[in-house]
């Protein structure tokens, strides 16, 4: 009977995680909750036929790789009595923050007295000019990440289960008005709310992302690999999404609307170039 169990946020920490010497039982949680449809009951029969939903018509992914890669692993957390301690490890960008705050406002539910409930977050790391990624740390470094670890309480729990329900009601002015840093447990979330506030259209019906894409193909970019790499390192050095390839080929597609694509060039057509 293992006595630890590590909640990863992906499967390329679990790469790094597995040639350290920390002991445990380990649980991926591979679900991408700040895109496609959410209810605030996660586990629900809704929950999941929501993002099986999801996942097959947008992603293309099915139904049994779905339930295989990522329900299979989440409804292990619905039982933990054989564990003494429960440690999730997340970062600190708007990706990874969605799903902490799901991870824990599902372990809130079966909450255990007997169990100790810790969080590792990476971001900000002395000596360090960017914000930093679990990818960021060598396998040593992971036991001094563990040694630092952060308890959790039923109460910051509890807090972190408000902010996903706010977070699924994605209403924005409730979103601007509440207090994410309230729990200092949680020292990237605000940051993250902030960032996904720009996600919400503004005058123009665009949001931050979209309206970042039509400027690059504005400014000369013809070819959508090239336009994604940009957006990338735009991310990297000023803001916090923590998107992947997938999350911006998807936006791009979804501009489709105000440019052209002949043979993979794209172009501002009349309305975009109107936009812009």
């Amino acid at each position: 009977m293992s006595r630890s169990l590590h909640i990863l946020n992906g499967d390329s920490t679990v790469n790094t995680f597995t040639k350290t010497e920390i002991s445990g039982d380990i649980i991926v949680w591979r679900e991408m909750l700040c895109e496609g449809a959410i209810t605030d009951e996660i586990g629900s029969d809704v929950f999941w036929k929501s993002r099986y939903d999801f996942f097959e018509n947008e992603l293309e992914v099915g139904k049994l790789d779905y339930f295989d890669k990522t329900i299979k692993e989440l409804v292990k957390l619905e039982e933990l009595s054989n564990y003494k301690e429960v440690v999730l490890w997340f970062e600190y960008d708007l990706f990874c923050q969605v799903n902490l705050i799901a991870a824990c406002s599902y372990l809130v539910k079966s909450f255990r007295k007997d169990i100790n409930y810790f969080l590792i977050c990476t971001g900000k790391e002395k000596g360090k000019d960017q914000l930093q990624t679990l990818s960021d740390y060598s396998p040593d470094e992971y036991k001094t990440l563990y040694k630092n670890k952060v308890k959790l309480t039923k109460n910051n729990l509890l807090f972190a289960e408000d902010c996903w329900n706010l977070y699924v009601e994605n209403n924005l002015e409730k979103l601007k008005r509440y207090d994410f840093s309230k729990s200092s447990k949680f020292e990237y979330l605000q940051m993250a709310i902030d960032q996904h506030i720009q996600r919400f259209p503004n005058k123009n019906g665009l949001n931050q992302i979209e309206i970042k894409i039509l400027e690059l193909i504005n400014s000369g970019l013809t070819d959508k690999n090239k336009i994604v790499r940009q957006l990338l390192i735009w991310q990297q050095k000023e803001t916090v999404y923590g998107f992947g390839d997938m999350q911006y080929f998807r936006t791009l597609k979804k501009l489709k609307i105000f440019y052209t694509d002949d043979n993979d060039v794209i172009l501002l057509n009349k309305k975009g170039k109107e936009l812009i």
